[in-house]
């Protein structure tokens, strides 16, 4: 066919032809335009988006899906997708769900990992591919620490918010006598250092729990014997709520307050009203409910209720890649280095976003938040004191 063709059309035509062709070819590589529009590109969601811990990290999915359908909206064109890894909260299926990210060239950065556990084992396979992070919650301060030159961090460490739960304890629940207790978890076992060291001799009690544990009566034990009038947690949800059950049941009337990782809606519906009334959770995170701008009301009218835990602070780190793609940061390495000079605002926490070489936020940007359960919802909303 083809020489057929050369015959009646001639060499000229042929090269005419051969032109056409490559034209054709290049209309479907990413088109730009001055740097502005780039089409095609993906920015990877990672962490627990089923199972019992998803309630701390789906807010987020929706703040990172409002970032980009926001985006598309003013850049015709653009066709951003957002590329979600539900690893359940499981380090046991981080490794699989990074090394799946890292193959499709077409991610260019990444929102989260969620949790300090599964970023231990994501983030070296992450970091090997060159492929930038920016987590919304993974707390624990040793993450910083690995040499992970594709790590960030968009809210406080531990180390704030650890000694912010300590001092609440001492300061505003006056708590004399403080029993531990922790999952085992990169997370809780860390924050339960960070508390401990603010209380010093206040602690009159440790104990450990495991993932997936559901009766807990040697540790209820363990505390009433202690005479404990409070009693930190640190870990998640799924293991907290029956424990606070159970503390309830046996007699505990005292404080309890836990981290971020009970910040959620399960812990308020799981526990049952009367047992978590009262109850205290920290955050290195304002109210989303309190954002700033436009983005509640944008967010309730895209997903039909009020935003979540971190689903402002996972809007406001998907805008940061997304400014990337604005200024024609279309590959990794290229993104990495717009990470690294990055100076900007956050339109829905007024954060600003700039990040020191090991990953972490300037110090002045971070904050820390209690809220009290009340009438089965998350209240009194109260930014604790640095120090």
């Amino acid at each position: 066919m083809r020489q057929r063709l050369a015959r009646v059309l001639g060499g000229v035509a042929i090269l005419a032809l051969v032109a056409g062709g490559a034209a054709a070819c290049k209309k479907e590589e990413p088109a730009t335009n001055g740097g502005s529009t780039v089409s095609g590109l993906k920015i990877g969601f990672f962490g627990a988006l089923t199972g019992d811990a998803a309630g701390l990290v789906t807010p987020g999915k929706n703040g990172a899906e409002l970032a980009i359908a926001e985006y598309n909206a003013a850049n015709p064109g653009a066709n951003v997708t957002l590329v979600p890894f539900d690893s359940q909260g499981s380090g046991d299926k981080a490794a699989p769900l990074a090394t799946a990210a890292v193959a499709d060239e077409k991610i260019i950065g990444v929102v989260g990992p969620a949790f300090s556990g599964e970023s231990e084992v994501a983030n070296p396979i992450f970091d090997k591919a060159g492929l930038p992070i920016i987590t919304q919650s993974a707390t624990r301060p040793s993450l910083n620490s690995k040499g992970w030159k594709i790590f960030h961090r968009g809210v406080g460490n531990d180390l704030s918010q650890g000694p912010a739960i300590g001092r609440y304890l001492k300061d505003v629940a006056k708590a004399e006598k403080v029993y531990l207790v922790d999952d085992q978890s990169a997370y809780g076992t860390g924050l339960r250092d960070e508390v401990e060291k603010i209380l010093g001799a206040a602690v009159v009690g440790k104990n450990k729990v495991t993932e997936k544990q559901v009766e807990f009566g040697p540790v209820v034990t363990a505390v009433k014997n202690s005479g404990a009038t409070a009693v930190f947690y640190g870990g998640y949800t799924p293991e907290a709520a029956p424990f606070l059950k159970q503390l309830r049941a046996g007699g505990f009337k005292g404080t309890f307050i836990g981290g971020d990782g009970l910040y959620d809606a399960n812990m308020l519906s799981v526990t049952g009203k009367a047992d978590v009334e009262g109850a205290v959770v920290t955050c290195p995170c304002g109210p989303a409910t309190a954002a700033k701008g436009n983005f509640v009301a944008d967010f309730k009218a895209k997903f039909g209720t009020d935003p979540g835990v971190y689903a402002d602070v996972a809007y406001d780190l998907t805008k940061v890649f997304l400014e990337g793609f604005k200024a024609g940061k279309t590959t990794r390495a290229d993104m990495q280095a717009f990470l690294g000079t990055y100076n900007g605002v956050g339109t829905a926490t007024g954060v600003t976003y700039k990040w020191e070489a090991n990953g972490e936020l300037d110090p002045a940007q971070v904050s820390i938040w209690a809220f009290v359960a009340k009438d089965g919802a998350w209240a009194n909303p109260t930014q604790l004191p640095k120090s």
